[in-house]
Order: C-alpha cells, then sequence, then structure tokens
C-alpha cells in the first residue's frame, strides 16, 4: 500500500500532535482501541474483524468485532476462520527452512535438482532458479504476473508450473523485484519431493498440530464446509456484498490458509520466541532466522512520520525499518478479505488484523496506529488519513465509469456489425476465450476456458473500443480494444483489475 502525506495529514498532526506528547500512549490498546474500532468498521463499511497484539511473550488483547457475514447476527469470535491471503507465504517459507535444518534440501538448490521439469521462458533463469529465488520474487517477472492465468482457475498445480514456462518474464533474471505467487506454488511443489506429503500435510503436521493451531485450515476448498467461518465481502458500484469463496488450492502454498486470530496468535508468539512453545522447540531458531534475512530490495517506503526508509524483502516476509525499529511483516489479499501480521522482534511485539473484505485499509492502518503506540509516536489516526484517500479514489473511479457508461448511452455504433467480433480466441499463455453475442442482442459476451463460472459482458463504446465488466467482480472493468488489420477483427487486448494482474493478454481471433 502506498503511504500519503497531504495537508489533511499535517492538519491531523498539528491537531494531535500536543495532546499525543503528554498523552500515555501505551494506553491507547487498553483504552482506546474499542472504540477506534467500532468507528473504522462503520467508516470502512468492514462487516467483521479481528485484532491480537502479542508483548513480550503474552497476548496482551485478543479482540473481534461485528459479524460474520453482513445482515445475519453470527458473531466473530476467536476461532472464527477468516481466510489469511498471502500470509500463507510464511508459512512455506517457513516449512522450506525447516527442510533446510532437517537436511532434506538447501535453499540454494536449483529448483531443477527436485523438479526436472521445470523450466522458464529465458532458459539460463530455468536452469539456473534455486528455491531462495522462488521465496523471494527474483525469477523477472513483474509483479502478479501470470495471475489471471493461475488464480481460482481449473487448471492444476502442475498446470501452473507448466504454464510458467510460457510466461514472457518482464524483466532479466534477478535484476528486479517482482511479487510472483506462482514461484511460492512452485517452492510448496518441492515439498512433497523430499518429504513425500502434499504441502497442505506437511505444515499441518509440521506447524499446525505442534503449535496448537487446530482450527486453520491449509485448503480454501475446506473454508466453505467450516461452521464458524466468516463470508468474504467486497464492494459493488457502492454497494457492500458478498461475493463466493475463490478457490485457489492450485495456488495453495501462496495464499489459501484460513484461520482465526487465536489460532494466529500461537503462531507469531512462536516466531518471537525462536520458535519455543514452553520448553518445546517447534521451529528451529535458524529456520526462523533464515526467513528474515533481506534477499531483495522492494523501494522504499514513506511513512506518515516524515521518514522514508528502504523496504526489503526476505522469504516470505517484507522488511523495513520503522522509527529505529526493524518491522518484518506481510500482507493478505484474496476476494473478500485482508489481513496483515507484523514482528517486531526486538521489541517481542506481534500485530495480528483480519477483516473480512478486500475494499478496506483499516488492516493497514491499525497496525501502525499499534507500533506508534509501543514506539511513543504521536497519534495520527491513519484510519481516517487513509480512508480520505479511499473515498476519493472510489469518486474518481465512480465518476470514470460514469462518463463510460454515458458514452455506452450515446449508442455509438461499433466499426463492425457485433459478429464481427464474435469467435474463437488464444493467448499463448492463458489459453482459449470465446466470444458470443449476449442475450440482449446488443453486447458481446465473454467465456474464458479456465474460469468457467465466470464471463464478462462487453458494450460498445464506439470503433473497435468496448466497455467490460466481468462477472466476478473483483476482476473489475475494463476498455478492451480489438485489433484490426485489411477490415477484419484479429485479436483483443484484455486486461483484468491490477489486485488479479497488472499485465494485459492480447488474444488472437483463430476464427
Amino acid at each position: 500500500m502506498k503511504k500519503f502525506v497531504t495537508i489533511y495529514v499535517m492538519l491531523m498532526l498539528v491537531a494531535f500532535g500536543t495532546l499525543a506528547q503528554v498523552a500515555d500512549r501505551s494506553n491507547f490498546i487498553r483504552d482506546s482501541l474499542d472504540v477506534y474500532m467500532n468507528r473504522a468498521l462503520t467508516n470502512w463499511r468492514i462487516p467483521g474483524a479481528a485484532v491480537c497484539v502479542v508483548k513480550d511473550g503474552q497476548v496482551v488483547v485478543m479482540k473481534t468485532y461485528g459479524v460474520k457475514e453482513l445482515g445475519l447476527p453470527g458473531k466473530v469470535d476467536e476461532n472464527t476462520l477468516f481466510m489469511i491471503g498471502s500470509n500463507t507465504k510464511a508459512f512455506t517459507a517457513t516449512a522450506m527452512a525447516m527442510l533446510q535444518e532437517n537436511k532434506l534440501l538447501s535453499l540454494d538448490d536449483k529448483v531443477t535438482k527436485h523438479m526436472p521439469y521445470f523450466k522458464l521462458d529465458n532458459k539460463f533463469a530455468g536452469e539456473e532458479a534455486t528455491i531462495r529465488d522462488l521465496l523471494c520474487h527474483r525469477l523477472g517477472f513483474n509483479t502478479f504476473q501470470g495471475d489471471f492465468t493461475f488464480y481460482n482457475t481449473n487448471l492444476s498445480r502442475n498446470d501452473v508450473i507448466s504454464k510458467m514456462g510460457l510466461i514472457k518474464a518482464d524483466y532479466a533474471f534477478r535484476t528486479k523485484w517482482g511479487y510472483t505467487n506462482s514461484a511460492f506454488l512452485t517452492a510448496g511443489e518441492i515439498i512433497p519431493r523430499v518429504t513425500q506429503q502434499p504441502w497442505e500435510a506437511y505444515v499441518k503436521a509440521a506447524i499446525f498440530a505442534p503449535l496448537g493451531m487446530t482450527n486453520t485450515l491449509a485448503l480454501s476448498a475446506d473454508l466453505p464446509k467450516s461452521l464458524n467461518r466468516t463470508v468474504p465481502h467486497t464492494l459493488v458500484d457502492g454497494r457492500l456484498v458478498t461475493i463466493p469463496y475463490c478457490q485457489i488450492d492450485a495456488m495453495a502454498p501462496c495464499g489459501s490458509i484460513s484461520s482465526s486470530i487465536n489460532d494466529m496468535s500461537k503462531w507469531v508468539m512462536a516466531l518471537l520466541n525462536d520458535g519455543k512453545v514452553g520448553p518445546r522447540q517447534i521451529i528451529p531458531t535458524a529456520a526462523i532466522q533464515a526467513t528474515r534475512q533481506p534477499q531483495d530490495i522492494v523501494g522504499s517506503v514513506r511513512h506518515l512520520n516524515g521518514e522514508t526508509n528502504f523496504q526489503l524483502y526476505g522469504l516470505g516476509w517484507f522488511i523495513q525499518d520503522y522509527a529505529n525499529h526493524r518491522i518484518v511483516m506481510h500482507d493478505g489479499g484474496v476476494n473478500g478479505y485482508v489481513s496483515s501480521v507484523t514482528l517486531v522482534p526486538q521489541d517481542k511485539l506481534g500485530i495480528i488484523i483480519l477483516t473480512n473484505t478486500d475494499q478496506n485499509s483499516l488492516y493497514e492502518a491499525l497496525r501502525w496506529e499499534i507500533m506508534d503506540a509501543y514506539f511513543k509516536q504521536p497519534y495520527r489516526n491513519y484510519s481516517e488519513v487513509y480512508l480520505k484517500r479511499f473515498k476519493s479514489g472510489q469518486a474518481e473511479d465512480a465518476l470514470a465509469d460514469k462518463k463510460l457508461r454515458d458514452t455506452i448511452a450515446l449508442k455509438r455504433q461499433p466499426t463492425f456489425p457485433l459478429s464481427a467480433y464474435t469467435g474463437s480466441y488464444d493467448n499463448t499463455l492463458y489459453g482459449k476465450m470465446t466470444i458470443t453475442i449476449g442475450g440482449d442482442r446488443d453486447q458481446l459476451q465473454l467465456r474464458f476456458e479456465h474460469h468457467p463460472k465466470m464471463f464478462a459482458t462487453a458494450q460498445p463504446l464506439g470503433g473497435n473500443r468496448f466497455y467490460v465488466n466481468f462477472s466476478d467482480p473483483v476482476l473489475g472493468k475494463a476498455i478492451f480494444p480489438f485489433t484490426v488489420a485489411n477490415n477484419k477483427v484479429t485479436g483483443i487486448t484484455v486486461k483484468v483489475a491490477d489486485f488479479v494482474e497488472m499485465n494485459t493478454y492480447d488474444f488472437r481471433k483463430v476464427n
């Protein structure tokens, strides 16, 4: 997430600065958290949330707020499950580091040692890539590159790994950091090669069970079967709605875990205690340390306190400095959920925030608010600062959407009859897409081979441009241009929401 420094922020600092300097900020958790959270859930329109703060080996606070599903009375409790998205990655990286400590592999093993069939479009990269490269996002891919093909689709794990070889990486091998979900899947699929157990069985046996994380689920397919679970929500045209659970078990090692605030507290306490639970060493200390060693420079980050620091990446963790403290952290975002896990090892401080809507920045705002309280920083009301920018962005999106809808209302005609745009299309990486005339006869319908439950409608904007809405709101809205040569439609450029993938897909018309 981007950090914001605006005139509004400066006014907030002036307003709160004097009071904050004399107030005992350590009391924020005890005295003000409930008020802060109840206000934030209303302002951000979050149905349910859970928060835990761990300090010096003890749970300082574990609180739950709101409901599991909008409009229903079931309240979130300490054992209610949320999807944690990419906070799964720390489990996968830790599991790999544990296998290194057990001498079953080395993080510097080449991937082909365990997967001889592994290939990348860059032949040298495919031959030289190591497990460490997979776990720190330095294959040369752009952030999220390939995820439209892989995310919430009907592909198998082997299909995903095979299709990675078709991606033309945006950057040279090991030259630029790019967040690569399929790389974490590939790392996780090395686990059965050395343990004879699937990734999900190994993390359950090696991490969940010994830590007492009895409610935690490794696979997304199991969440709808749970009796104590939240429901995912998102915003569609300004309305908060429930959406289907995403099914991402083909990408499980990068993002499929569901957990509760109670179970996550056990994970965080173990990580802050060098892997020990009481006298028992559950996770080798060296394995924990291996995940926290910086591997790549992500970029720089501007904090509201005026600091600008480098942001680094370890193995499944972001690492940065803040107020003279070293922060180890990660966010998790998946359809209908966002979460954060933050560790401050030198202070033995851990912060966990779970929410069941993907349209909020409270998970980020609250972690900085809590850290500021412990670090004796002034009160900045991050939630209000972030909310102002969020609402501004929503207003801009709504205005842009209105302009497009107004254009559609003008009934500007496409260059060709709609039938000229129909047919079969193909993309080397994704596969097949079919375009037909929609039920209203004045629009097109797009269906994608690997998203059998999803479709998109395309309405003419004039010329060869169409306004596209996906039936899955997470995939967003976009303008798709068709390409034309020799007075014939030859292809179309597909773009989904940046949340899923930033790269575009050029589909070629085949008939």
